[in-house]
């Protein structure tokens, strides 16, 4: 395993690169005898044109006009490649922003057609899914599982994201855990949950069908990025 690990993150216009989707916000943070560094990398990218969907854009807050004055893909490539060249990258359904990526390096023809061909890749929703089988994964699930607290979540940002992947793989791969209740005190906690006599008085909200398609589009979004099925 390399010595210099880096977790990695991307902001998107939308959910398949495949069918036009690009890079909007590359976020990377480096790690170093499991501790973060306070070396960083993070650049939004304009995506020449292509529309960002409404569900990256409640989930980013990131519109078409903040990133007018961004720059290329090509411009910042290099800087990208030194920052993981040789590491091992920690990402989080690394076959979401793999993809992405090595689309934005065939888009502009570089000579480098995979990141896995310069460095390591170790993707933390397959390690939870062995550590919490059967459990909800995602980044989100998983910072609330290992207490990671202090951030800011009312929007997703590459750098942001990173900075929290950083936390979670150093708590998956050797950290400390909080640790699940026994199913004695699963009995007991829910005894007493029950003996309790609460009313309360339920507001009925009927969503517009408008409401409705957003939300929808929102959970796929949010869905796809994380690798797990959100529904709420």
């Amino acid at each position: 395993m390399s010595a210099r690990i880096v977790t990695f993150d991307t902001e998107t216009t939308g959910l398949d690169y495949k069918s036009g989707d690009r890079v909007i916000e590359i976020g990377l943070v480096e790690i170093l005898g499991r501790e973060k560094s306070k070396k960083t990398f993070q650049t939004y990218l304009n995506p020449e044109g292509k529309e960002i969907s409404e569900g990256a854009k409640a989930i980013t807050n990131i519109s078409a006009s903040d990133l007018v004055d961004a720059p290329k893909f090509a411009e910042v490539v290099d800087d990208f490649i030194d920052f993981i060249k040789g590491a091992e990258v920690v990402i989080h359904n690394a076959e979401f922003d793999v993809g992405f990526i090595n689309n934005e390096l065939k888009i502009i023809g570089h000579s480098i057609k995979d990141i896995r061909d310069i460095c390591t890749v170790f993707d933390t929703l397959i390690h939870a899914r062995k550590v919490y089988p059967g459990q909800k994964n995602s980044l989100d699930a998983l910072s609330n599982r290992l207490d990671i607290i202090g951030y800011d979540r009312q929007f997703h940002g590459a750098l942001l994201d990173a900075q929290i992947l950083a936390d979670v793989y150093l708590n998956l791969t050797g950290g400390q855990v909080k640790l699940e209740l026994s199913s004695a005190h699963k009995e007991v906690e829910n005894k007493i949950s029950t003996d309790i006599d609460i009313k309360f008085n339920v507001k009925k909200f009927t969503a517009q069908e408008g409401d409705l398609s957003s939300h929808q589009k929102i959970l796929s979004a949010m869905s796809q990025k994380s690798g797990e099925k959100i529904n709420w």
